[in-house]
């Protein structure tokens, strides 16, 4: 019980700021699990596997949606993910929010867990969230630079629009703050190849909104790469 009371007071501390929308287990969530759910939060790696060989359903749902794999990733338990994987776990189901094991993680900015989860399945170019986004949006949104590198490796969606009309591009510009991070976003997205001139839902595109919030750095690079006001 100390690990998931040091999680709760954390989320208290302001963690949920970078989960956004998304909804990690309450404290009485995480004293009613059992199971697999209480195995991956307290990070029973000998529970899972027991449970694993009683051949009890390892993608079962808490009344969230969630599955064990995305309690262990939002506890960043690497331990606990690699045995829930092992048994053969379902890395691309979404829970009530909509997000996936790989979008609780990237947004969490846990990159070894990202890369876990890409090494053995996780699928990147998934829609998740309410905004219909991806984990790449996301990851963009908040600056997690090694998150977002991964992610484009493993083939997310570039100029993937979200139902702001958003793409991760823009993301980084009007939602990040400008500093080395989100820069450091936009010039990954602009070498993987996204295309600099796709405007948001009111024409405006990655430039001008650039020069708008008198971000310098991004206006060069954009520049750089054939972007039109």
């Amino acid at each position: 019980m100390i690990k998931a009371f040091l999680f709760v007071v954390v989320l208290g501390l302001g963690f949920a700021d970078e989960g956004l929308a998304q909804t990690p287990p309450t404290l009485n969530e995480l004293k009613a699990y059992t199971g697999f759910h209480a195995a991956a939060a307290r990070g029973k790696v000998d529970a899972i596997e027991r449970f694993i060989r009683e051949g009890r359903d390892i993608n079962v749902r808490d009344p969230f949606g969630r599955t064990p794999i995305m309690v262990a990733a939002f506890f960043k338990d690497l331990k606990a993910a690699a045995a829930l994987i092992k048994g053969r776990a379902d890395l691309n189901l979404l829970e009530n929010d909509v997000y996936d094991a790989l979008t609780i993680s990237s947004v969490l900015n846990d990159l070894d867990m990202v890369k876990l989860l890409i090494k053995h399945g996780a699928n990147a170019k998934l829609i998740t969230s309410p905004y219909e986004g991806t984990a790449l949006i996301a990851s963009t949104h908040l600056g997690h630079v090694g998150v977002v590198r991964e992610l484009i490796k493993a083939g997310a969606p570039l100029d993937h629009v979200n139902n702001l009309q958003w793409t991760a591009l823009i993301e980084a510009i009007v939602l990040g703050d400008g500093g080395p991070n989100h820069v450091a976003c936009v010039r990954l997205m602009v070498e993987a190849g996204a295309n600099v001139n796709l405007a948001d839902g009111d024409g405006t595109r990655p430039l001008s909104l650039a020069e708008q919030r008198g971000f310098k750095k991004m206006v060069e690079i954009l520049n750089a790469a054939g972007g039109k006001p």
